[in-house]
């Protein structure tokens, strides 16, 4: 049986790859998107959006479905919005009148928000991950989302290599899927790389909770190898005050502030699940960079985070929605804001968006030349901050739709509270209600200490 099973096997694959191999042979192949399979010398084909194969009448690929992207249309689109124009032009304005100062014109570091949103992915939003470039040769992630890799590649196109082969460290802030996903595709593209690159392959230094071991250990015995690529240092085993007993754990931290050139790495507990993280970043040149990862209003951040260059904070809800926010353990905008300002951080940016606000969140009254809001694919560095803020305007012309949209929704529910809580009060209040209630009191009259204990009984 085993024998008859493998032979059977055998043939099997083997028709599978002549059929395949006669298939794509025959089919007309566009030059620029196709290459010989090292493997088995089949062309392949690079996917596209909506790219179709047809097999019958006729074999062909159809790219009459794919979507092209034209700038130019979008521009001009753009350009019809009601104020959208004199927007722009009074940013323009603004923005050169506010030269940089010296220290802060340096390209780095360069902080690349590659997903702002929560939860889930969409086309606009993709979930959490934030690439510091802390200078030409090194670089590392904050937080590590489903689909970071594919980021990278939308972003830097063929240069992804590079980066890829520069990222020395990734620091995961807790174990939500949103938030730790995207890590293998990176470990396995990243020895890729580096082998492409001709650069000797070294682990990648991960900053997690402990936690992330099992996962990544039933990964390693049930899918893939993975541990070799990873050199793990325990989230707490950064936060202030830790003793770090395990030589090799010390060894790594030390690996981490030299190849990263920091004087410092800190973590904090946040008041988010359990054994969530945020962290702060210390640059021999005196820079720092904190970031929130999920959170409330945490005090914790706001003392390690004194007197940041800049704080990247999540800003998952509205105002007005502080008891959702409270039960889904985020923070509103005002509140990510009033962290920034108790820390005394020069610059704020939000991210970490619910993709009910996928375009654009609502801007809070606390908004000020301080706050700034992140997209995917944003790049920001410290001499950009002057400049942030003035881009808010322009925004608010360009979303103008969505905006109105979002406040319509917020007035409505403002309104079906309203109602509710006045509901309340008339049944309270009202003598149809009142008078059963005292009936029954006055019926049931004083109960004895015994007859208490029956009745819970």
């Amino acid at each position: 049986m085993r024998t008859v099973h493998q032979s059977t096997t055998f043939v099997v694959t083997r028709f599978k790859r002549s059929s395949i191999s006669s298939t794509l042979a025959s089919s007309p192949l566009s030059p620029l998107s196709t290459e010989e399979g090292s493997a088995l010398s089949v062309p392949t084909v690079r996917g596209e959006c909506l790219l179709k194969y047809q097999l019958r009448p006729r074999r062909e690929w159809q790219r009459d479905s794919i979507i092209t992207c034209n700038p130019e249309e979008f521009i001009a689109e753009a350009l019809e919005l009601p104020n959208f124009q004199e927007s722009v032009q009074e940013y323009r304005k603004s923005a050169q009148d506010i030269p940089a100062p010296a220290e802060k014109r340096s390209n780095y570091p360069e902080i690349i928000f590659l997903g702002t949103g929560s939860a889930i992915p969409m086309k606009i939003r993709n979930v959490s991950s934030t690439l510091v470039n802390i200078s030409p040769e090194k670089s590392l992630l904050l937080d590590c989302g489903e689909g970071t890799f594919g980021q990278l590649c939308r972003h830097y196109g063929e240069q992804v290599d590079q980066i890829l082969g520069n990222l020395v460290a990734v620091f995961v802030s807790h174990l939500h899927a949103d938030h730790h996903t995207g890590l293998l595709n990176i470990l396995l593209q990243r020895e890729r790389a580096l082998a492409s690159l001709g650069k000797p392959f070294l682990p990648l230094l991960v900053v997690a909770p402990t936690q992330l071991r099992p996962w990544l250990h039933q990964y390693h015995n049930q899918c893939q190898e993975v541990l070799h690529h990873i050199s793990m240092i325990p989230a707490k085993c950064l936060s202030q005050g830790a003793k770090v007993s395990d030589p090799v754990v010390e060894r790594l931290i030390r690996s981490l502030l030299k190849t990263c050139d920091l004087e410092e790495f800190q973590t904090c507990l946040v008041r988010h699940c359990k054994h969530a993280f945020g962290c702060a970043l210390v640059h021999t040149s005196g820079w720092k960079v904190v970031y929130s990862g999920d959170t409330m209003p945490c005090e914790a951040l706001v003392q390690m985070g004194k007197d940041a260059t800049l704080l990247i904070h999540e800003a998952t809800l509205e105002d007005g929605l502080e008891e959702e926010a409270i039960e889904k353990t985020h923070s509103t905008t005002s509140q990510a804001i009033g962290v920034g300002m108790r820390m005394n951080a020069e610059f704020i940016m939000l991210n970490h968006f619910s993709q009910r606000y996928a375009k654009i969140p609502l801007f809070s009254p606390d908004f000020n030349e301080k706050v700034g809001i992140a997209f995917d694919h944003m790049k920001v560095c410290f001499g950009d901050f002057p400049t942030v803020p003035k881009l808010i305007p322009p925004l608010k012309a360009l979303f103008a739709g969505d905006i109105e949209e979002m406040e319509e929704r917020r007035e409505r529910r403002e309104l079906r509270l309203v109602r509710a809580a006045l509901l309340s009060q008339e049944q309270a209040g009202s003598p149809e209600v009142r008078e059963p209630q005292q009936k029954r009191a006055h019926m049931d009259g004083p109960q004895s200490p015994q007859s208490k204990k029956v009745k819970a009984q």
